[in-house]
């Protein structure tokens, strides 16, 4: 299961919610159905009634619920989708998640480490690394072609062009 929100609170009277959604952009949280909600460590599908951007948050009718006390039951419920429901990512793109945990080696063979974080700044993602045997993190640009010269998720690593003194 890949975790993308949770139900985060109560939207009207009629069975809505609204969803803290981890998707981007936030709404095509909408646009998995099933979806599959977490309620007493078990994984239940429900099929999106409904739903619609409401200012900056997300709103949905989720399931069956016709009431407000029917969509309470579903506070801080995590929601996740089945891998096979993500779309197929073209040539040179990646999901985060497939990134994770790929060993970084340099143009010489240098073992960097491990990918244990991605992350969004204004500029371009970054990469955190973190060395096995020391815990050292590094931040690298992922910049493909400048400093991301090859990914290779069949052998579970990356080739940067980077200093490891840096």
């Amino acid at each position: 299961m890949i975790l993308v929100g949770r139900v985060s609170g109560l939207f009207g009277v009629r069975g809505w919610v609204r969803l803290h959604s981890d998707t981007e952009p936030r709404e095509n949280i909408l646009s998995y159905s099933p979806l599959y909600l977490e309620r007493e460590g078990q994984w239940q599908a429900v099929k999106v009634m409904g739903g619609r951007k409401q200012g900056k948050a997300v709103v949905a009718q989720l399931g069956e619920c016709a009431d407000r006390d029917a969509a309470a039951l579903l506070l801080g419920a995590r929601i996740a989708i089945k891998r096979e429901q993500l779309r197929k990512t073209d040539e040179g793109e990646y999901y985060w998640r497939d990134l994770l945990g790929l060993k970084v080696l340099t143009l010489e063979k240098v073992e960097l480490g491990v990918i244990t974080q991605m992350m969004e700044t204004g500029a371009n993602d970054v990469i955190v690394v973190r060395a096995e045997e020391d815990g050292q993190e590094r931040l690298l640009p992922f910049i493909q072609g400048d400093v991301i010269k090859e990914i290779d998720l069949e052998q579970g690593r990356m080739t940067v062009d980077w200093d490891p003194e840096f």
